[in-house]
């Protein structure tokens, strides 16, 4: 990207769910525009990213993970299928090899004989630096230097024909048929072909590691069936061979009557059916069924292994999710549970396995911590900004906050928060809708119902308190949550992000609806002795534009450095056991003994000048107190 494009590489990078693709030191022009094809065994070099953007190579230089060079490959892998079955066809029917097959076979390596070309322009990957390595004579002296360069000449050249070219004759022996097995040695592309595609998450892992088995299992029967077959044409006397026993002239039958023979005889011998139609007559055909019976033992354990790792594999979170309903069904009956909990633990059990692939707990706690918040901050973040607590923020808060949460989903009809718990979290509703329930006299009585963004349990956490409410699912909800040190801890270095959470919280507690306020009696004491419109964030404040004007903000705002102290007044002696309403007056603690004298007089409805703690010892000092203390004023 040039420096007059005008975007920054960040910007350019995000625009794109891949980034550009940059080399450290490059020359020439050649450009890749798609590399979305890589092989998974091909590691980019470090400083290096691969995406939608060009790679600049020497001239004639191919990169390896270029899209159209990957497509050359694959090409060849279906011409590697022919030649793996067409070299032990040839061998053991030989007519095939010097008439219909011979111009086919040599169009494959004709194509294979420009592969070996292409193999010279091919930049590599240096494993020392892990850099592409584009010069011309460094690529070539490392391909000739290899076992790669004589097998892929020696498998590719048409001996036979060459042969005809230099003597003028057609030569039928043997010799020529065993030159052509070389070709085998093309197979090792089909092995990095499915190695390729079994890393790569567009195909089934599955369906491709089946389909390399059939593979094998069927050139296993093919190459075992034409060698069977090519012992038979090479003994001495045919009538006593395997296939001469029931067909006397079978060499002089069709070539495809032969090879369907071979066939029955290989399947039949490697699935240990032994039907005895087809049975080895001579020494030599005994000696090569040992070996190969002995190769099906190896052969079956190969395939029967693989088939139950693809199969177990697949059912693995099917077993673990029954295994545990049923531990599930054992506990119940044991301890004798209601069916209505009973129901609710299964319906749990079966949440957390069905939102399992959503979470990913284990696949997102690998992740270095920048990826693991880029995610949070793409999936919740949005959510966060909208709830109440939250709007006006900082973004260093947002930041900060959104990572510190973690998702999970509930069935409908689960109680998330019990009323008068203890509080340890607060939630934020992503989707779903939840009631918020409170018990009078051992009845339940319904307050309100939420939906997202809005929060519950946030009054307990900030007021330190048991939970007021009880909150329970109306139907299949994901909500986000934050402990309450985690909350503390963001809070606590961030004095103006916790002034504009304060009064966020103050407006919404003067929103709540009566019932819910007659829940909370000292929620309409606070809000009686603070000024909560003189503490809603104003617009400079929003803005960051007037810091100045957070000095004249009333002292009941929940600074993270000073929290407000709780008492409880009393208007008598602690001598004195007298019944009063609710326990007392509760009171946040002023600045001085003055001044809680004067709160005391609004409170309690009369002056006092004595300050006792509930032991008889007179209060002195006011930053002595602590919370919760009960204080006799009289």
């Amino acid at each position: 990207m040039s420096a007059s494009d005008g975007r920054s590489p960040l910007t350019s990078e995000m625009r794109s769910p891949m980034p550009l693709l940059y080399r450290r030191h490059s020359s020439g022009g050649n450009e890749i525009r798609n590399l979305a094809s890589i092989s998974s065994s091909l590691l980019p070099a470090f400083g290096t990213v691969v995406g939608e953007g060009s790679l600049n190579l020497k001239r004639f230089v191919i990169a390896p993970y270029d899209r159209r060079y990957r497509w050359w490959q694959t090409f060849l892998v279906v011409l590697v299928v022919y030649s793996a079955w067409a070299s032990p066809f040839e061998l053991a029917f030989r007519k095939m090899s010097t008439s219909a097959l011979m111009p086919i076979d040599l169009v494959v390596d004709a194509f294979f004989a420009i592969d070996i070309i292409l193999t010279f322009f091919v930049a590599y990957l240096d494993k020392s630096t892990y850099l592409l390595v584009d010069d011309h004579k460094k690529i070539a002296l490392r391909y000739i230097s290899h076992l790669w360069f004589p097998m892929d000449v020696a498998s590719t050249l048409p001996f036979q024909t060459l042969y005809r070219l230099f003597t003028g004759k057609m030569h039928r022996g043997d010799v020529f048929g065993f030159l052509n097995l070389l070709r085998l040695w093309r197979l090792r592309r089909v092995s990095e072909f499915f190695s390729r595609l079994e890393k790569d998450t567009r195909f089934s892992y599955f369906w491709t590691r089946y389909c390399k088995l059939i593979c094998v299992t069927l050139f296993a029967v093919h190459t075992a069936g034409c060698f069977y077959f090519w012992l038979a044409t090479h003994y001495r006397v045919s009538d006593n061979t395997w296939i001469g026993a029931g067909m006397p002239d079978f060499e002089t039958r069709s070539v495809w009557l032969g090879y369907t023979y071979s066939m029955y005889w290989s399947i039949v011998t490697l699935t240990t059916t032994g039907y005895g139609d087809l049975h080895a007559e001579n020494t030599g055909e005994k000696v090569f069924s040992i070996f190969y019976m002995l190769f099906n033992i190896g052969l079956t354990a190969y395939l029967i292994g693989n088939m139950t790792n693809l199969i177990v594999h697949s059912s693995i979170r099917t077993f673990a999710m029954r295994d545990a309903i049923h531990e599930i069904l054992r506990y119940a009956s044991k301890n004798r549970l209601p069916e209505g909990l009973k129901e609710q633990m299964l319906a749990h059990v079966t949440l957390k396995f069905k939102t399992a692939e959503l979470q990913q707990e284990e696949v997102l706690q690998d992740l270095p911590k920048a990826i693991r918040s880029g995610i949070a901050q793409h999936l919740f973040r949005t959510t966060v900004e909208s709830s109440y607590l939250f709007k006006g923020v900082s973004e260093d808060f947002i930041v900060q906050l959104v990572p510190e949460m973690r998702a999970e989903y509930y069935p409908p009809k689960v109680d998330i928060v019990i009323q008068n718990e203890i509080p340890t979290d607060f939630y934020i509703i992503v989707s779903g809708a939840v009631d918020v329930l409170t018990y009078k006299n051992g009845m339940e009585q319904f307050l309100s119902k939420l939906e997202s963004p809005s929060m519950f349990g946030e009054i307990g956490v900030i007021f330190n308190i048991p939970q007021p409410f009880t909150v329970r699912t109306k139907r299949l909800s994901q909500v986000i949550r934050i402990s309450h040190n985690h909350f503390k801890q963001l809070v606590e270095p961030l004095n103006e992000d916790g002034k504009i959470i304060v009064s966020n919280y103050l407006q919404h507690l003067k929103g709540l609806k009566e019932d819910e306020l007659k829940e909370m009696p000292f929620v309409t004491e606070l809000l009686g002795e603070t000024n909560v419109e003189a503490m809603a964030p104003t617009e400079e404040l929003q803005n960051r534009e007037a810091p100045s004007q957070e000095a004249n903000r009333s002292s009941m705002v929940y600074t993270p450095d000073k929290r407000p102290i709780r008492v409880v007044l009393h208007g008598h002696h602690p001598d004195i056991k007298q019944k009063e309403e609710n326990g007392g007056k509760l009171a946040h603690l002023p600045d001085s003994i003055e001044d809680l004298l004067i709160l005391a007089e609004k409170k309690l409805g009369k002056r006092g000048t004595t300050i006792l703690m509930a032991d008889g010892s007179q209060v002195e000092d006011i930053n002595a107190l602590r919370d919760n203390d009960h204080l006799y004023i009289f």
